[in-house]
């Protein structure tokens, strides 16, 4: 090689190793300090937009740490299950779960997150119970054993901290504010109520909703919005609320005159309200952000939640209030710092982030301010959540921006263990027979208006849609569907594929009933 080639490469290597000799030592160190949370969520960007940044500037005011959130989301929850299911499946697969018999330990960055933060105490008991998740283990007597993982950890904070964060009793209603073993604890609490559109409402004659049986009336034929609840946790939740408010009988009864109104099933429990709001439909159930914030997102500006014509009620006595839980994942990458975004949601700080007016609103001016003098609350999105803390109530409540109580309002109603039941037969007697469904509760309508409650014909046709399936089980024997054999029913529908089957058998025996209805009806046109 020539000198001049020498000379060439001697200056090519000067050139590019400059800026790096030349960069300063304390941005490189600054960069190497940040740590990283990674947090997997169903909720809206609206609230990792504001979670984030916070929890950043109290880390870094209370424990003088640089911390950045990686946030992965939004997903719904059910993807969100499968894609963790995928990842301890393979971590006991590479043998990396380790079991003494009694408990499971991996070590960190097993999976790929530190904490699903969001979804409902279902979603998160899944979590705990490790649905889909299974590792063989030896018994006490030597013998292989294929038991579930558990895909949350316990959270690891003291018994005094828990009586402080919730209080004495552990409950809204009838539901939990946090696991007892602390695999998911509630950060905050959703409602599900009912969205409705107010002129729409005054021009079909009906009232404005305070029950859940108000979306049976009649006169909604056809104005009803709803999700399917085979595809939507949430939707569940708020039927299931329904069932147990009113018992079995009359529950069911709601539930299919509620069906019967529809004009449409989505996929998504996001995608009623905003046909509320567009007057594609007068009413539809929805979780209370999602009914709240639409009623905000249409008004103009100046206007109060008053001058909405969207409202948003939660039927006091039936309404479910259901913890929204955080769950630290097992074998995440950083336990210590999962534990520390937990203790942020439940400051002061982190449960007014849910209510409080946003900064950039006018009302934010007077919103209470933490020990630096800053104010506190969302800085540009209002979430419309309900804080978790009962003394967040006491403390704060005039500063909300929604006078609510949850601890008031929040159904009394022991669970009826049916939600198992909601889906399948929704449906069977609703969703894959609404057309058929919507003709035969026209003619229920039009025989009670002509003939009267009490006509033959009109008990007749009642009695035909209001009734249920029998269930041919495996073994030959024949089941009613009731709440005393519903337990029953349920255990075949869990083995070898059977509930399937039955669904198909369910289906087509509404499909057979509605059309007779109709024809029976025939008559009253």
């Amino acid at each position: 090689m020539n000198l001049s080639r020498v000379m060439v490469f001697v200056l090519l290597v000067l050139i590019l190793g400059v800026p790096f000799v030349l960069k300063p030592a304390s941005v490189a160190d600054t960069r190497a300090k940040v740590e990283k949370l990674i947090i997997i969520t169903p909720h809206v960007q609206q609230i990792s937009a504001e979670y984030g940044p916070a929890f950043e500037r109290w880390m870094k005011r209370a424990h003088n740490r640089d911390v950045k959130i990686d946030w992965r989301g939004p997903l719904g929850t059910s993807e969100i299950l499968k894609l963790l299911q995928s990842q301890y499946n393979a971590a006991i697969s590479r043998g990396e779960l380790k079991s003494d018999g009694n408990s499971f330990s991996c070590p960190p960055g097993t999976v790929s997150y530190d904490l699903m933060f969001g979804g409902g105490s279902y979603d998160h008991g899944r979590l705990k119970k490790g649905d889909g998740v299974f590792a063989t283990i030896t018994d006490a007597e030597g013998k292989p054993k294929r038991v579930n993982v558990p895909m949350s950890t316990p959270a690891g904070f003291s018994q005094e901290q828990l009586l402080a964060w919730y209080g004495p009793t552990n409950l809204v209603g009838t539901q939990p504010l946090y696991d007892k073993d602390q695999f998911w604890l509630g950060n905050c609490l959703s409602a599900f109520g009912i969205v409705y559109n107010k002129p729409l409402c005054e021009k079909l004659g009906v009232k404005v909703p305070t029950h859940f049986s108000d979306l049976a009336d009649p006169r909604l034929a056809g104005w009803v919005a709803l999700a399917d609840p085979r595809q939507s946790g949430s939707l569940t939740t708020a039927l299931d609320s329904i069932l147990s408010a009113y018992g079995w009988e009359k529950g069911w009864r709601v539930l299919r005159e509620m069906c019967a109104n529809s004009r449409s099933y989505t996929n998504s429990s996001t995608k009623p309200p905003i046909d509320v709001s567009q007057g594609e439909a007068a009413m539809a159930l929805a979780i209370d952000f999602y009914g709240r914030g639409q009623a905000q997102a249409i008004l103009a500006p100046g206007e109060s939640a008053a001058d909405s014509r969207v409202g948003y009620v939660d039927p006091p006595g039936e309404v479910a209030v259901d913890a929204d839980p955080v769950s630290i994942l097992r074998g995440g990458p950083t336990f210590e710092l999962a534990q520390r975004f937990v203790e942020f949601l439940m400051t002061d700080e982190g449960q007014l982030m849910w209510q409080l007016p946003s900064q950039r609103d006018p009302r934010g001016k007077g919103n209470p301010k933490n020990a630096d003098g800053q104010p506190l609350g969302p800085r540009l999105y209002e979430l419309r959540r309900m804080p978790i803390r009962p003394d967040i109530y006491t403390k704060y409540r005039s500063h909300f921006v929604d006078d609510i109580d949850p601890f008031t309002i929040a159904s009394k109603a022991t669970p009826g263990k049916w939600r198992a039941a909601i889906g399948p037969m929704l449906g069977a007697f609703a969703i894959d027979n609404a057309h058929e469904q919507r003709q035969a509760w026209e003619t229920v309508n039009a025989a009670r208006a002509k003939l009267g409650s009490d006509d033959p014909l009109t008990k007749e046709i009642e009695a035909m849609f209001y009734a249920w399936p029998p269930t041919t089980l495996p073994d030959g024997r024949v089941l009613e569907f009731n709440e005393s054999n519903f337990k029953e029913i349920k255990a075949a529908w869990d083995k070898n594929g059977f509930g399937a089957v039955a669904a198909v058998e369910y289906t087509k025996h509404y499909r057979e009933t509605y059309n007779a209805i109709v024809e029976k009806g025939k008559s009253l046109r």
